[in-house]
């Protein structure tokens, strides 16, 4: 039984989050960090370079990144004084450039100080409370289980136990489960369909303190102890704000998108682009159809995304929880 299932929350939430790649703020304090010839490198510039390839960097410690950036800083800077050297910051394709470059750059400060404040702390407490409240009680179990080869050797053990023999020791001597034998065998807490069929069949019947006979399953024959018997708690709100928040920005940049969209004049002239862009919206048009036809068409396909509940995979098997 190798990693413990645990709780994950807002499956959906960060589906699409890079959308979401805001340009960081630069309102603290301009201190210079590096001068280049007398061009002077600030903060600022480190936290805009942030926002383009921070990314990129993975999990490097916050001085390596921040030295990193500034390297980053200085070539780009270097490299963009040789370019004026050699008179390649004019003509039509500079041009180009620049204006696509100050596209992104209000749209990212669109991002930044429009959808971004757009979204506090207390809405994201707000959809959590509602969410939870909806959420429906659920029992949950902590169990120990012992696994060998045969029935004989499952009533062998069975006997011991039953004579006074501690669960723990005896699984971590016999149990062929290597992911939690050393441990007793201890499986943690687990919920209704997160066992095979049988195993599941028998553990929820179990009272606190009590040993099953053995279980027959895929794996070979079980003994099962349950530890504790609880309802399912949701995760905390601290734990699930952040994933809300890109959740709900995620969502206002969408329908800003879709607004923009519908005040403005586009016009497809590119006649392959345009009839890839038809196809694709007629077969969106065609699901929404077939979707209001279905009797829950009032419930989003997404509706669970911001619901901070555990993932409940279908029949784990013992074997894959700790």
């Amino acid at each position: 039984m190798t990693a413990r299932i645990k709780t994950t929350v807002l499956a959906a939430a960060l589906a699409g989050a890079s959308f979401i790649a805001l340009a960081a703020t630069v309102s603290a304090e301009d201190k210079t960090v590096a001068t280049i010839n007398g061009k002077a490198i600030t903060d600022a510039d480190i936290a805009i370079a942030e926002s383009e390839i921070g990314a990129d960097m993975g999990t490097l410690p916050a001085a390596q990144k921040r030295m990193s950036l500034l390297e980053f800083l200085i070539d780009n800077q270097l490299f963009a004084e040789a370019a004026e050297a050699e008179k390649l910051g004019q003509g039509p394709e500079f041009e180009q450039r620049l204006t696509y470059l100050k596209r992104r750059a209000l749209r990212e400060l669109y991002f930044e100080k429009i959808i971004k404040t757009s979204v506090s702390d207390a809405d994201a407490r707000k959809i959590y409370d509602e969410q939870v409240a909806k959420l429906k009680p659920e029992e949950e179990v902590s169990a120990r289980h012992i696994l060998v080869e045969t029935e004989d050797k499952a009533k062998e053990l069975k006997e011991k136990i039953k004579s006074g023999g501690d669960f723990a020791a005896i699984a971590k001597e016999n149990s062929k489960d290597p992911g939690s034998k050393d441990d007793g065998g201890n499986l943690g807490y687990f919920g209704h369909g997160q066992m095979v069929p049988q195993f599941e069949e028998v553990v929820f019947k179990l009272q606190k303190g009590e040993v099953s006979d053995p279980v027959k399953t895929e794996f070979g024959w079980h003994l099962i102890k349950i530890e504790d018997r609880r309802m399912k708690q949701p995760p905390a709100f601290e734990i699930v704000k952040d994933r809300i928040v890109q959740s709900q920005l995620l969502q206002k940049a969408q329908q800003s998108a879709v607004l923009l969209r519908s005040k403005a004049k586009i016009e497809l002239v590119d006649p392959e682009i345009k009839a890839s862009i038809d196809e694709r919206n007629k077969a969106i048009a065609d699901q929404a159809k077939a979707n209001e036809a279905k009797p829950d068409a009032g419930k989003p396909a997404d509706a669970p995304a911001d619901k901070p509940a555990e993932a409940k995979p279908a029949e784990a098997k013992p074997e894959d929880k700790k």
